[in-house]
């Protein structure tokens, strides 16, 4: 009874406790906010001030800006080619809550860009905290000297005398996939067969990097089902994000903590990190057992487990972290399973579309006879060479790329744009905190840059002097491409990728005639894994099944 009259009454010692407490509570609150606030507008004011203010498209939404736009579109390259051709090579677009992102389209500026990169221009907040969730704090996460320090690390793994010797592997994987697709064109009637060929590709990347990196077969090409292969799949398998996800990953750009609410995609991004963290222990535990007995072959040793245990060592000179080193197994695992495996599923796609180009592929690869070594495939054959450029240049793995500037910058423009003002300008300045994008599917197949035929399928372009254009030569990337990106985070396995890719599609070509299922007309989006992956309009999960018969 007393309890309850102290509460009652409205000048007791506890309710008076409560209420200074409730109010003091809304004081901090209040005054954290008012600070926050504060802090955003003087940035706002500082940014106005040291930017160049340029023109670009108006906001759709209060929210997101033009940033759900992006996200919704089936394609948002197209948007960024055509906002270029409307405000000029370089643009501003509003993003989430009030922010803003400088679009670059501009071959010298893009140049200055890359040459800054890791040091002048930094990931985002976001892209740091979507990293260190998916594969920790590795080569992908790291920047200005630490980034330096992994990649000298890791770069003779990746040298063309390391890759030599692994070309053997390129094709062990391509084999067997030759010889079960095989047996499901002897089991048919008529010798065709309809083959789901992006999981085919997947798993030709999965286990090439598994015993390519670390000496460890995965056995997917075989039908084992191992952990990381389920999960990895189960991604495939949830290609479309929820409303709530969409929104959650919008808004993250100004608040990067909401990538950590436990969402669908999330519990998934967790669990690969989990499984590929239990993989990458046993396999590092494993390849430290072999150090021990054979101490003279790894000091001498260029795979990447072996260069990885080295740098382990205390006495290493470029020492890293076991932290680092199990990053850097994430990454490799996430990138074999990814990148080559889009890049193979696109060329198969392309070739079904184009039967000539198919054709001619096929005869270049049948004259030549024995399968290629790493050299020839590098030197030999010219037209599997811009077959695969010409995939790479349409079908980029990575669509867009971001960062944030670190500190005050001029990038000089080789054409002048015009500012909000109406003021022509050539170069603009750009502040501290000014997040800069680029489209790279949108500069690999801009009009303006490539020619009135960039959108086409069009292999020839990279076999005549005169088939790629004055301006798309100003591009500083691999071959004139962004694909690759540029500078001092150039990819690292850029080579690898390229002689796994021609490896593998030597083989399948040679071999195998392909045709999209329902005819060349199919009709292909994009659907989601971890990154943008092709799919046939209508089918469930990343399904690309093509009409496959055997060469003869």
């Amino acid at each position: 009874m007393k309890a309850s009259l102290a509460i009652a009454i409205p000048g007791s010692p506890s309710s008076l406790w409560t209420t200074v407490r409730s109010v003091g509570a809304f004081n901090v609150a209040c005054s954290f906010a008012a600070l926050w606030t504060f802090v955003k507008v003087i940035r706002a004011l500082r940014w106005r001030l040291r930017t160049t203010q340029l023109r670009g498209p108006p906001r759709t939404s209060f929210i997101y800006g033009v940033s759900n736009d992006i996200a919704s579109s089936k394609d948002s390259a197209t948007m960024y080619e055509h906002w270029a051709q409307e405000y000029g090579v370089a643009y501003i677009i509003p993003s989430v809550l009030g922010q803003t992102r400088i679009v670059l389209s501009d071959p010298k500026a893009i140049a200055h860009f890359y040459a800054r990169e890791s040091w002048t221009y930094v990931q985002t907040p976001l892209s740091l905290a979507l990293i260190e969730n998916l594969v920790g704090r590795g080569l992908l996460w790291s920047q200005g000297e630490s980034h330096r320090r992994q990649r000298k690390a890791l770069t003779p793994a990746f040298s063309n005398a390391a890759i030599r010797t692994l070309t053997s592997v390129f094709y062990d994987s391509a084999y067997k996939v030759k010889s079960a697709w095989d047996t499901d064109l002897e089991s048919s009637k008529d010798g065709n067969a309809v083959i789901e060929v992006q999981n085919w590709m997947n798993h030709i990347s999965l286990d090439t990097i598994g015993i390519a990196g670390f000496s460890h077969d995965f056995g997917s090409l075989d039908g084992k089902h191992a952990s990381v292969t389920e999960v990895f799949d189960t991604f495939g398998n949830n290609p479309q994000a929820s409303a709530v996800t969409k929104i959650l990953l919008l808004l993250a750009s100004a608040f990067p903590i909401l990538v950590k609410i436990p969402t669908k995609r999330t519990k998934l991004r967790n669990k690969l990190n989990v499984t590929m963290g239990e993989i990458c222990n046993d396999l590092l535990l494993r390849s430290r057992r072999e150090k021990d007995v054979n101490i003279k072959e790894v000091e001498e040793e260029k795979s990447i487990i072996g260069l990885l245990i080295k740098a382990e060592g205390q006495e290493a000179e470029l020492h890293m972290s076991e932290e680092e080193i199990m990053a850097q197994m994430r990454v490799l695992l996430v990138a074999g399973y990814e990148t080559t495996s889009i890049s193979l599923t696109w060329a198969l796609i392309e070739l079904s579309r184009y039967p000539d180009v198919q054709t001619r592929l096929r005869e270049e690869l049948l004259a030549f006879g024995a399968d290629p070594t790493y050299d020839q495939l590098k030197a030999n054959l010219p037209y599997l060479d811009a077959v695969v450029h010409e995939i790479l240049r349409l079908h980029p793995a990575v669509p867009l790329f971001t960062r944030r500037a670190r500190e005050d910058d001029v990038i000089p423009l080789s054409e002048p744009v015009c500012t909000r003002s109406g003021k022509m300008t050539d170069s603009i300045s750009i502040a501290k905190g000014s997040s800069i994008a680029i489209s790279i599917r949108a500069i690999n197949r801009s009009s303006a840059i490539w020619g009135p035929d960039a959108k086409e399928f069009k292999p020839d372009r990279w076999l005549t002097a005169d088939g790629i254009s004055g301006k798309a030569k100003e591009i500083q990337g691999h071959r004139h491409l962004m694909t690759f990106v540029d500078g001092p985070r150039t990819c690292l396995g850029k080579d690898f990728a390229i002689a796994e890719f021609k490896a593998v599609l030597s083989v399948l070509v040679k071999n195998f005639v392909f045709e999209m299922r329902d005819g060349p007309d199919t009709q292909i989006e994009i659907a989601r894994g971890l990154l943008p992956r092709p799919r046939v309009v209508g089918e469930d999960s990343i399904g690309v099944p093509l009409k496959v018969r055997r060469y003869e």
